[in-house]
């Protein structure tokens, strides 16, 4: 689990350099909506208020069904300070971390080790029946 942090962590600087982050649950969606072939990879945070807050359950549920529809990959982090870190000034705003997708790039010419080890993850998590993990992000 500690190599899978290390990849998303890895997969979402790159993904960053390179202009490919959706962050936001209605941006996200919106992506979703419009162009679902283009998403590789999506990220789901929650913090202590996630319990408190429905309307954001049932913004994950329908991110989910989604992702499960359309065979995107999908995981949970706990811990959306570092989230937000690490995705820096996408993330300014906290609660616009709750989701975070990663997006293929224009050109289609590229190889990410980093988000094909979080696939394999996410493929060898739902042969476990474990639909969406729970992923710690390392610290700094």
């Amino acid at each position: 689990m500690q190599s899978a942090g290390k990849s998303l962590k890895e997969a979402l600087c790159c993904a960053q350099g390179e202009d490919r982050l959706t962050v936001g649950v209605y941006e996200s969606a919106k992506i979703m909506t419009d162009d679902p072939d283009s998403v590789s990879f999506c990220v789901l945070a929650t913090d202590e208020e996630f319990e408190c807050d429905i309307a954001l359950q049932i913004h994950f549920t329908l991110i989910q069904s989604f992702c499960f529809d359309n065979d995107i990959s999908i995981v949970r982090v706990s811990d959306m300070q570092r989230l937000a870190e690490i995705v820096g000034g996408k993330a300014e705003q906290l609660e616009d971390a709750h989701c975070i997708l990663i997006t293929n790039p224009a050109n289609g010419s590229w190889e990410d080790p980093a988000l094909e080890k979080l696939h394999l993850f996410c493929e060898e998590s739902r042969r476990l029946n474990d639909w969406v993990p729970e992923i710690s992000l390392p610290g700094r």
